[in-house]
């Protein structure tokens, strides 16, 4: 039976009219869609609790107060505080496989199904308000370390989880009905599902499970830099990486080989992608989970981090009808991100766009996106080829690995293609002799290449612990400043707080180095000129060095100097 619209149920129990309904509507487009009953609160048409009585109404189930209401810890324990706060939710009861949940978004019926998944258990849901919601977990939750923590140390007494552990780990004939029993446990599902949303909710990219002789490591890596977990028994290593390449629909009964994988999650309410890597080492499995968060993922070159000179002068050069444009940079600089951000801006009606990656990280509506297959022959250069049958009009390759890749990208320039691609070079001028070396000759190089973008992340000091601070001599020396020229200059750090996890850190932010072909510049190439000389020619056409946009991050108080120092080289 179709649900009776929230509007109606307003006006039915009385809570507002006609003519306030049309009112809350009007200002729920103006919002963008925000919910309608926190629109009718924030214009005082009603309470929390008004909304929640209609909001289990229309759900056909109850609405519950939590202020007085006493949870025990068997049932809290059910829910981790990281599972709490990302859905929201209280668990209240549990009886006969039936756990009750308060929720104060009961429109999200995914929540049941993704704690079903999670936990085990058939989901019931009643209603409460969102303010109590909050309250709640404050009140009966600890911090999440300590969550981490004690169930740590409850697996490490589970002598029963031990001894399955050790019978399943033991080499000779592989009994995989015992492993997948042993994967299946709820401890080991528990504290997996305890670090993949820890690390989602801290927006972590990767997660590491790593054995070694007497201990199991677990670190995450945010902001570009790995941290530590509580490590969990050593006895469990083996069940957790099980438990990895079960849900990555991997082979368990083969240790001896790397295998590569995927697993598709929904938390809280948008998809998440973990791409799966397991490598066999002296001491077991070890694990490598890429996290691909598309819900938080912003693909818009205003949010890149450029300042506003060098995102007029990118934009002129993506919208030219041919060329090369190449974004360079070390592994997880943002090239990816930098580049689709691009390709959003250009996804008009009008263009046929086709990228090939390995692997395909973000899905884009309009976009023809091929991932590549080197193990079928399916490479970056074979990919090229068919796209050009495909009548593009820009191109993204997702790297150029090798001389073929990179002479069928000269070739589709040179017939009115506009190429996007990255390459792994330091900076932008020494991407010239990169290219140089890979064999494409000089005269094609400054036939095709538009521009050429130098990219590094560093981390962004937290603002709500940042405090100026007085340089020592060894980083001005690294900074290449005399104590005279830092007089007047201003230098910050993160002292460290609870927001930031005592790293002085939050979130991360762009250093760019764009290097626009001119003229001059097409000579020199020609000239098989150096890069040092090419350097100097593109600062005088006005090129800002990803040293100098740090400089200026540095005293503007969002990097510190050391996060500067490690990002950037100086110039030879």
């Amino acid at each position: 039976m179709a649900l009776k619209r929230l509007g109606q149920i307003l006006i039915d129990l009385g809570l507002v009219d006609e003519q306030q309904l049309a009112t809350m509507l009007e200002e729920q487009s103006s919002r963008g869609g925000e919910r309608l009953g926190s629109v009718g609160i924030s214009l005082g048409f009603f309470t929390d609790e008004q909304l929640g009585e209609a909001l289990a109404e229309q759900w056909s189930t109850t609405f519950v107060t939590l202020y007085d209401r006493s949870i025990s810890p068997e049932v809290l324990k059910l829910i981790s505080e990281p599972m709490a706060q990302l859905y929201r939710v209280i668990p209240l009861s549990l009886s006969d496989n039936r756990l009750t949940i308060a929720s104060a978004d009961p429109q999200k019926i995914q929540i049941a199904d993704e704690l079903r998944t999670f936990l085990g258990y058939d989901i019931h849901v009643c209603v409460a308000t969102e303010p109590e919601i909050q309250k709640t977990i404050e009140k009966f939750y600890s911090s999440a370390t300590e969550s981490v923590e004690s169930l740590v140390d409850d697996l490490q007494a589970d002598n029963a989880l031990a001894a399955a552990a050790a019978a399943a780990g033991r080499d000779g004939p592989t009994d995989l009905t015992s492993i997948e029993s042993l994967a299946d446990s709820a401890p080991v599902r528990k504290l997996l599902n305890m670090v993949l949303l820890l690390a989602i909710r801290d927006g972590a990219s990767d997660i590491h499970f790593e054995p070694f002789e007497h201990e199991f490591r677990i670190r995450l890596k945010a902001d570009g830099v790995l941290q530590e977990m509580v490590p969990p028994p050593k006895h469990l290593a083996f069940a957790i990486t099980t438990r990895i390449k079960v849900m990555a629909n991997l082979d368990i009964a083969e240790r001896r080989m790397p295998q590569d994988g995927r697993i598709e999650l929904n938390v809280g309410g948008h998809p998440v992608d973990l791409r799966v890597s397991v490598l066999p080492t002296l001491f077991g499995e070890s694990v490598v989970m890429r996290v691909l968060d598309r819900g938080v993922v912003s693909l818009d070159l205003e949010k890149v981090g450029m300042d506003q000179q060098l995102l007029r002068q990118f934009r002129e050069v993506i919208i030219r009808p041919n060329g090369i444009v190449l974004v360079t940079g070390p592994t997880g600089s943002g090239k990816t991100t930098t580049l689709y951000s691009a390709l959003s801006e250009l996804n008009t009606i009008d263009d046929k766009l086709i990228t090939t990656e390995d692997p395909v990280e973000y899905d884009i509506d309009g976009i023809v996106q091929v991932p590549i297959d080197a193990e079928i022959g399916n490479t970056f250069a074979a990919c090229l080829r068919a796209i050009l049958r495909q009548d593009p009009d820009r191109i993204l390759v997702g790297e150029i690995r090798d001389v073929e890749t990179a002479e069928i990208a000269v070739q589709a320039s040179l017939t009115g293609h506009m190429v996007f691609s990255t390459l792994h070079t330091n900076d932008a001028p020494s991407t010239v002799t990169r290219l140089r070396d890979m064999g494409v000759p000089p005269f094609l190089i400054t036939a095709t290449v538009e521009a050429i973008l130098a990219q590094r992340l560093v981390r962004r000091i937290c603002s709500n612990c940042c405090e100026e601070v007085v340089p020592g001599s060894d980083v001005l020396a690294d900074l290449e400043l005399t104590s005279d020229q830092a007089v007047g200059k201003k230098f910050f750090r993160g002292k460290g707080c609870s927001k930031c996890s005592s790293t002085g850190y939050k979130g991360r932010l762009g250093l760019f180095e764009l290097l626009i072909m001119n003229d001059e510049l097409r000579d020199m190439i020609m000239r098989n000129a150096s890069t040092g000389d090419l350097r100097e020619a593109a600062r005088k056409s006005g090129m800002k060095t990803l040293r100098e946009a740090g400089m200026e991050s540095i005293f503007s108080g969002l990097t510190s100097a050391e996060e500067v120092i490690r990002e950037t080289i100086l110039e030879a």
